[in-house]
Order: structure tokens, then sequence, then C-alpha cells
């Protein structure tokens, strides 16, 4: 278990640097340090319809979404999904919305 301090506050994360605590953890700030480090320099209504909706889904089912529900629930193609978080909707969009990491293909 690691700690990053960023703007201010502390999150504890994993090994592999995905939020410890569950989404009851995740914030604005949380949001801001992913999206530096995934390279991102602004969020869009785009990047929040997959977060909202990866938060959703782990809320009522324990698990993120497999990228062909995520697909089918926000509307975008893989393609899309890959253009808002380059490094893919498991390591990205699954860490910038506060979800643990994936265990499957998300």
């Amino acid at each position: 278990m690691a700690e990053i301090e960023f703007g201010g506050e502390k999150f504890e994360v994993d090994e592999d640097g995905f939020l410890l605590g569950g989404i009851d953890k995740w914030n604005r700030t949380w949001v801001d340090y992913v999206k530096s480090t995934e390279g991102i320099d602004e969020l869009n209504e785009e990047h929040w319809k997959v977060i909202n909706v990866l938060q959703d889904y782990f809320k009522k089912n324990g698990i993120a979404p497999m990228v062909r529900i995520l697909g089918k629930t926000t509307g975008f193609p893989l393609k899309k999904i890959y253009e808002l978080f380059p490094s893919g909707p498991g390591k990205g969009a699954c860490k910038m919305a506060g979800l643990p990491k994936p265990t499957g293909c998300v």
C-alpha cells in the first residue's frame, strides 16, 4: 500500500495506483491527479459520462462493467473510449472513477 499526495490531499493506493477505500474516498482532487498522470488536459462531458456510468455500474454490481457493456451504456465505440482515456477503460477510466483495479477485461 502506498500513499499519494496531490492538491493538498493524501490518497492511499494499491501497487498499481488504484484508489483504496472505494468510491467513498473518490473526489475531484483524485480526478485531477489521475488526469495529470494520464496526459489529459481537460475533461469534457464525454469523460464524465464514462466516469458516471462506471461508478453507477460499480455501485449496483460491485465490479466494473465489461467493455461491451460500457460501450453500449455510453453509446461510445471502444475507439472513442481510448481517445478519451488513452491508457484504456480499465487502467485510465476505472482509475479516474475511483474503482478498484478490474480483475478481468473491462
